[in-house]
């Protein structure tokens, strides 16, 4: 099954006409029209706004299938982190750390959340 195809398919099951679809995600009905007619795609860098509208991951409009991965994922679980936090700094901090080092800071979590 074509992307395009999934996306008609999520359109009909949630209900959301092409032109509400259209201005809700800012591609043209043209666009989307021509996805049905042409038997064409999006372009990649419309992906995740479409999966935003339609409240699907891009693994489900990509793959078909819900990944079993990312099936507990809900937007509500993302947090936003002030740049200037503490949290962001040991976030930053971690990701420049080597594997290993990653590997030893992770143990030392694990081991202080064990101590509770």
């Amino acid at each position: 099954m074509l992307i395009s195809e999934r996306i008609y398919k999520y359109l009909e099951e949630k209900k959301i006409s092409q032109i509400e679809f259209a201005n809700r995600t800012g591609i043209s009905q043209s666009t989307i029209s021509d996805w049905r007619r042409k038997g064409t795609n999006p372009s990649a860098d419309k992906i995740m706004i479409i999966c935003e509208v339609l409240d699907i991951s891009p693994y489900e409009l990509l793959a078909g299938t819900e990944n079993k991965k990312y099936k507990d994922y809900k937007k509500t679980d993302c947090i936003v982190i002030d740049k200037q936090s503490g949290e962001y700094k040991l976030i930053e901090a971690y990701q420049n750390l080597d594997v290993d080092s990653r590997k030893r800071l992770e143990g030392y979590m694990k081991a202080l959340s064990d101590m509770k």
